[in-house]
């Protein structure tokens, strides 16, 4: 796995060096960049695993704004540092922002059924919070189906086991521009965290 990723980080230096040298066009290096991509985040006919996240459909600002901190290195989960700050390194603004543009034209996952119990508590965490933990509403800024806005991510259909993760990370100084969901977060147990989980992942 590691030779491979050593090779898709040296394609996308190369799509890059070679965009600088005017050798090929701007929208070419984004093609082979999101290749590169999809070989771990999957694409429309494969999904990726179930520890990384789907980006198809994704919010375009969120996913700039992602692979931004990746670059400077502000996002720093240790599952992903060692990758994604690499290739993100190999990416100027252009890049990114063309990156985040050709994966949020894809079509969204689709959702995958979960637990019934689990389901219909994330629901109710999601649409009403906890009010008397301080956890708001997903909703209020995911949108009612999850479907994101702005800088808010899609939810909907990402896979349970990233959601997990991420969750719990953003109790720690791994993901400091969370700074929204450290306090959401933090109201919210492990078994809490699992329920929404598998409910955005249901839509």
């Amino acid at each position: 796995m590691l030779h491979m990723k050593s090779k898709l980080t040296w394609l996308i230096w190369m799509a890059v060096a070679a965009a600088h040298a005017n050798e090929i066009p701007p929208e070419v290096v984004v093609e082979r960049a999101a290749h590169v991509c999809q070989a771990c985040h999957g694409n429309p006919a494969r999904q990726g695993t179930d520890s990384i996240p789907e980006i198809a459909g994704q919010m375009p600002l969120y996913l700039q704004t992602q692979l931004k901190d990746f670059r400077s290195q502000t996002r720093a989960e240790t599952d992903v540092q060692a990758y994604m700050w690499g290739i993100s390194a190999l990416l100027d603004d252009n890049t990114i922002s063309g990156l985040s543009e050709y994966f949020a034209a894809l079509p969204a996952p689709s959702g995958r059924p979960g637990n019934p119990d689990r389901v219909a508590t994330g629901r109710k965490i999601f649409e009403a919070g906890i009010p008397d933990k301080g956890v708001r509403a997903c909703a209020g800024c995911h949108g009612t189906h999850a479907e994101g806005a702005s800088v808010f991510p899609r939810l909907a259909g990402q896979k349970a086991r990233y959601i997990l993760t991420q969750l719990q990370v953003f109790s720690t100084r791994l993901r400091p521009h969370g700074i929204l969901m450290k306090k959401e977060a933090a109201g919210l147990s492990p078994e809490q965290m699992r329920d929404l989980a598998e409910y955005v992942q249901s839509l």
